[in-house]
């Protein structure tokens, strides 16, 4: 199927902010259970909700220890990656009038703490995936200042069944949004070092690309290459449509690309774009947070069926 901005998009389709007030808005994600998205508001050190169905922009925590990204289990419980505690969690308040029920799943690897994870999806197999750049130990506005104690910035593969951690991914500058391909035989992770600085104060190589790895025995990812340069801005977090189509923020738009890489849509945002999600009670509805707001817009498509469950986020 040739995808065009007709296919995507609805026919009346108009991008709406539906709320505001934020200071950094990210991590969305579509909890069915309570038609409503769940985000953060990373510097505001809260998790907001937004009711679909009342329009209403409902605290769901404060003092939640700097939240990013998210994404759903198997079981439909938010699994969010934590800057302030350096780990994943597990979230189970996501029936209707249910509080935060939140509970550590992984916060060290080989005896070291995790950097500050950022943004995660979750396979078929239960698997937990996430990235773990420094943002929330190097912005006390995003976290508490530390180190880098296992001394790098991978994509990590955590198996809950296990408690196995064991990294994925270890070319990446500074690894941000992942997604899977719709048959998870391809894993995407952007790149955002452009703009970052290093932990000892040197450079970075500036990256701003979405990489590609093969899925290899469903658990190892191999044979790296860029798959596309996101510019203006960096590719921070992003979704995968049933087609195979990659979503992604930057600096002024969400712009979408085919499987092999090319842009097929620009949709302008007035804010920089900082992450999306597929939701609404058809799965038609793409949120995306955007500095200091939550947009919406229509569309003729859903998420993959790991896009529904997270990833860049």
């Amino acid at each position: 199927m040739t995808m065009t901005p007709g296919t995507l998009l609805a026919d009346d389709a108009t991008l709406e902010k539906v709320a505001t007030g934020a200071a950094w808005a990210e991590g969305p994600v579509w909890i069915p259970a309570r038609s409503a998205v769940r985000f953060s508001d990373i510097p505001g050190n809260r998790v907001l909700e937004f009711r679909e169905a009342t329009g209403v922009l409902e605290v769901y925590a404060s003092d939640a220890e700097f939240p990013n990204g998210r994404a759903l289990d198997l079981d439909g419980a938010v699994v969010q990656c934590s800057h302030g505690r350096r780990a994943i969690e597990r979230d189970t308040g996501t029936s209707d009038g249910a509080v935060p029920a939140v509970s550590t799943l992984v916060d060290s690897y080989n005896g070291r703490r995790l950097n500050s994870p950022n943004d995660v999806v979750v396979k078929s197999d239960g698997t937990i995936w996430f990235t773990d750049p420094s943002y929330g130990i190097q912005k006390e506005s995003e976290g508490h200042l530390g180190r880098e104690e296992y001394g790098d910035r991978y994509v990590f593969r955590f198996d809950p069944s296990s408690g196995e951690l064991t990294p994925a991914v270890v070319d990446v500058e500074v690894p941000n949004g992942l997604a899977f391909s719709p048959d998870e035989s391809v894993l995407y992770v952007s790149d955002t070092s452009r703009g970052t600085p290093a932990m000892d104060g040197g450079e970075r190589l500036h990256g701003h690309a979405i990489h590609a790895y093969d899925v290899v025995a469903g658990r190892f990812a191999r044979n790296g290459r860029i798959f596309t340069e996101v510019d203006p801005g960096v590719p921070d977090g992003f979704r995968v449509d049933v087609h195979g189509n990659i979503w992604t923020s930057s600096q002024d738009a969400v712009r979408v690309y085919s499987p092999d890489g090319v842009q097929i849509l620009r949709i302008p945002v007035p804010e920089t774009v900082s992450n999306l999600c597929f939701g609404g009670d058809d799965g038609r509805t793409l949120y995306l947070t955007a500095s200091t707001s939550l947009y919406r817009i229509r569309t003729r498509v859903t998420g993959a069926a790991a896009a529904l469950r997270g990833g860049s986020r």
